[in-house]
């Protein structure tokens, strides 16, 4: 540990882990109340998916900057107004009184948003090393899994008893409690010593060092894809529970416990794993078993007539092992590339996966969402895509290792 500001480990973990449930409690929680939210605000399928759009356009936008003004600023102010934003427009999502209006409320919670998720990145670097730094990055994954898992649940049983602004007064909620906490317990991590200068031209002379490092297309969009092979049937969530599975608004955990069950599994090998198995090695593993679960998910759903529990949902599961044991190890590999700006670093490699998601939810998601079968194979070909940029990666690296001769014998 590096930081003398820096609270217990077990502390700083669920703290760092609630910062980041933003991101799935924001997409996830309201997935239920899709067919109610159509009929009062007179929008059609396609409107409401785009609620899911304009959130992480927004949430990646703003991703390239939370980070440097964290490295300029401090890790704490950067969290503490996001959450503090993040409060007031779940506020007007609940007031909106036309899909308009709520598409502008959204985008401001998707600005929001990521300053938990990438700051908090930020704080695990700035206070740990090597092993210790994967293991809290493991422990936050597993914490941060359960959100995910809860938010459509948590959606369902809300509309069960109220109207659906209420899911965003319970956002709203969610923010304030943070904020306090953040307020008693969130130390800056980040010395002012060590913070480099915000300017545009420094901006730019520090995205322009990442965006030049021919390492870090191959890394960042390994670990997009990665999870971009799950986020294919969470941006589908609605038509995969209520459609294909033909289950009802409070039956949406079939679909996201499993999943998010392998995620935190395979959080949870990553931290075991550290220090005993090189970090190589460990991507290799979380892609193999991406690799055979996705073949194995293709397969299932070809040979079913039609969607069955709990088949259609049990190998999402397991391929989410895979991404979960990735997760932490390609974070960490990324971020320790550029130990000056991992702020900034963070904020990019954010921007990168974001886009690739959004672009997943807005417009493969409902090319995919008819059918298990089309569903199955878009979560194979992301993985094939990001072993095969995993690969690139590694391949760059020997490169630019020394070749060591050894000196000939007299």
């Amino acid at each position: 540990m590096r930081s003398p500001a820096v609270p217990r480990r077990h502390l700083l973990a669920p703290l760092l882990a609630a910062l980041a449930m933003f991101g799935p409690f924001s997409i996830d929680t309201i997935f239920p109340a899709f067919p109610a939210m159509e009929a009062d605000l007179d929008a059609t399928p396609f409107a409401m998916q785009q609620t899911i759009s304009a959130y992480m356009i927004a949430y990646a936008l703003m991703s390239l900057l939370h980070g440097p003004f964290s490295d300029a600023w401090g890790r704490r102010i950067v969290i503490l107004g996001g959450v503090a934003m993040f409060a007031l427009a779940s506020v007007g999502c609940a007031l909106a009184p036309t899909i308009e209006w709520l598409l502008v409320f959204r985008a401001l919670q998707g600005v929001s948003a990521g300053a938990g998720l990438i700051v908090g990145r930020a704080i695990i670097r700035d206070c740990f090393d090597g092993v210790e730094a994967q293991r809290l990055m493991s422990t936050v994954s597993m914490i941060f899994g359960i959100a995910p898992a809860l938010a459509p649940i948590i959606g369902g049983w809300v509309i069960a008893f109220a109207r659906w602004p209420a899911i965003f007064w319970l956002l709203a909620l969610f923010a304030v409690g943070l904020l306090i906490a953040c307020i008693a317990w969130l130390p800056e991590t980040h010395a002012p010593s060590e913070r480099s200068p915000m300017s545009p031209r420094a901006l730019v002379r520090t995205w322009r060092s990442i965006f030049g490092d021919a390492g870090f297309y191959p890394l960042a969009l390994a670990g997009s894809l990665n999870f971009n092979a799950l986020w294919v049937y969470i941006a589908s969530a609605p038509a995969v529970v209520l459609d294909l599975l033909k289950l009802g608004p409070q039956q949406f955990a079939w679909l996201f416990v499993p999943a998010i069950s392998g995620m935190m599994i395979g959080a949870f090998l990553s931290g075991r794993l550290a220090g005993r198995m090189s970090a190589a090695t460990t991507v290799r593993l979380g892609y193999l078993i991406m690799l055979v679960a996705a073949v194995l998910n293709l397969v299932v759903a070809w040979l079913l007539p039609e969607p069955r529990l709990p088949w259609s949902v049990l190998l999402i599961g397991v391929n989410a092992i895979g991404i979960g044991v990735n997760f932490p190890t390609l974070t960490l590999l990324l971020l320790d590339r550029f130990p000056h700006h991992r702020g900034a670093v963070s904020s990019v490699q954010t921007f990168v996966s974001l886009l690739i998601s959004a672009v997943m939810a807005g417009l493969i998601s409902p090319l995919l969402s008819g059918s298990m079968v089309l569903l199955a194979a878009g979560a194979l070909v992301s993985t094939i895509l990001g072993f095969a940029s995993w690969r690139v990666y590694r391949l760059i690296e020997r490169r630019r290792q020394p070749v060591i001769v050894a000196p000939a014998e007299e």
